[in-house]
């Protein structure tokens, strides 16, 4: 489990401000538009740049204080993160084995295989997907107890995406201890993979919510002008204006169902969060 409290980091008009806990066996998802704070987080739970305030604990100490076989418990996948392109996989993975402790020689090939990755052909002739997947190998297989992704499947087709999620599936099913944090701006992915969902905005965690909460209660309601004049506003959490009237999201999307049925409810999508909690306005 890692947990952050209080954590804080400005730059310019810009100002970090987060509180999340990541509990064994979670994964947790990061959700929000680009500039929001995602990727700062991430630097700073790895330590690639300095906190202002704040605290971040692991095994009930701040990771400051981490020993260097300690700080071997986190893994990683970052937009540029990769060893040297002019290497190929079986270098690489004679560096790892040199490098952790916990290097999971078998874990490595087995991935290698699954993935279908060449082992003799340097990296710089990979293709995004094959880099994308070389990465993560990279980041699972010294078996770490904090994965740290940030957007591991951008630019990836769904094929592809789909390999990258089904691994990170079995390394959680094997390391049941182990805590993930993934950010991603595909909605589905983090749908079908999280427990959670931290929703950022502006430096900020606006929401936190069990996935199947998340998809299972709240709603998106579609309504004309005129209904919404005389609409109960108390479960609103955030609405647009709309061509043909306003369009709201709630959490009380039953009461809506029971005292309106006439009115348009949908099931709600991370994507309709992020789009009325980043641009709607509120009661």
């Amino acid at each position: 489990m890692i947990k952050v409290e209080g954590l804080q980091k400005q730059y310019g008009d810009f100002q970090l401000d987060i509180d999340l806990i990541a509990p064994s066996g979670y994964i947790i998802g990061l959700v929000g538009r680009n500039g929001s704070g995602k990727s700062t987080f991430f630097k700073l739970l790895l330590q690639l740049i300095h906190r202002d305030s704040g605290k971040i604990i692991y095994k009930g100490k701040d990771i400051l204080h981490l020993s260097l076989f300690e700080k071997e418990d986190f893994g990683a996948v970052l937009g540029d993160s990769l060893f040297s392109e002019h290497l190929t996989i079986e270098e690489i993975r004679r560096l790892l084995e040199d490098f952790y402790r916990n290097f999971d020689g078998a874990l490595f090939d087995s991935l290698v295989e699954k993935m279908e990755l060449p082992t003799k052909k340097k990296a710089e002739k990979f293709s995004t997907g094959m880099k994308a997947k070389l990465k993560l190998l990279i980041a699972l297989t010294h078996k770490p107890k904090i994965l740290l992704l940030d957007e591991p499947t951008s630019g990836l087709d769904s094929v592809a995406r789909e390999e990258i999620l089904d691994a990170i599936r079995d390394y959680m099913t094997e390391n049941e201890d182990a805590s993930v944090i993934i950010s991603s701006h595909i909605a589905t992915d983090l749908e079908k993979l999280c427990d959670q969902i931290y929703f950022i905005h502006k430096g900020k965690i606006i929401l936190q919510e069990d996935t199947d909460v998340l998809l299972s209660d709240y709603g998106l309601v579609k309504i004309t002008e005129e209904k919404w004049n005389i609409l109960d506003k108390s479960y609103i959490l955030g609405y647009l204006k709309t061509a043909y009237g306003y369009c709201f999201l709630t959490k009380e999307k039953q009461f809506y169902q029971e005292n309106y049925p006439n009115i348009a409810i949908e099931n709600s999508s991370i994507d309709d969060f992020v789009g009325i909690m980043d641009k709607g306005l509120k009661i």
